[in-house]
């Protein structure tokens, strides 16, 4: 960490660190629909179509992957994928969840596998089946 930095901060990247240390080891290669994500390879697709992602749209698109189908909270992903503890500041991870969006074909109208849930958070799904809606 650099100085000079807060308690706050202090304490979410302890609970950061703890959380992933208690979580089990997962699968190196996630799926969620037609969506795939290798964590080793760092390589995520869509429909066998490789997606081109920054680290951080990676980590983002992993993170979500790992717990899809839970909503998961803005200062969640801070603290978790941006290592930063929750200050508001939470217009960086819209515009990357909007980065993601346009990448996984989809936009927040009309969204595929990112959905959003007012004033909570953000979650991951499979699409919908046709016809079983």
């Amino acid at each position: 960490m650099v100085k000079p930095f807060g308690g706050a901060q202090l304490d979410a990247r302890i609970r950061a660190v703890l959380r992933r240390a208690a979580e089990p080891a997962e699968d190196s290669v996630l799926k969620v629909g037609g969506l795939r994500v290798d964590r080793r390879a760092r390589q995520a697709s869509l429909d066998g179509t490789e997606l081109d992602l920054t680290p951080r749209e990676f980590d983002l698109l992993h993170y979500l992957a790992a717990r899809a189908g839970t909503v998961v909270t803005k200062q969640e992903l801070l603290v978790e994928v941006w290592q930063q503890p929750y200050g508001g500041a939470d217009k960086s991870v819209d515009v990357h969840l909007s980065w993601l969006r346009r990448k996984l074909g989809e936009t927040a109208q009309e969204p595929r596998y990112l959905h959003t849930v007012r004033r909570v958070g953000v979650r991951l799904a499979a699409p919908a089946e046709p016809g079983s809606g």
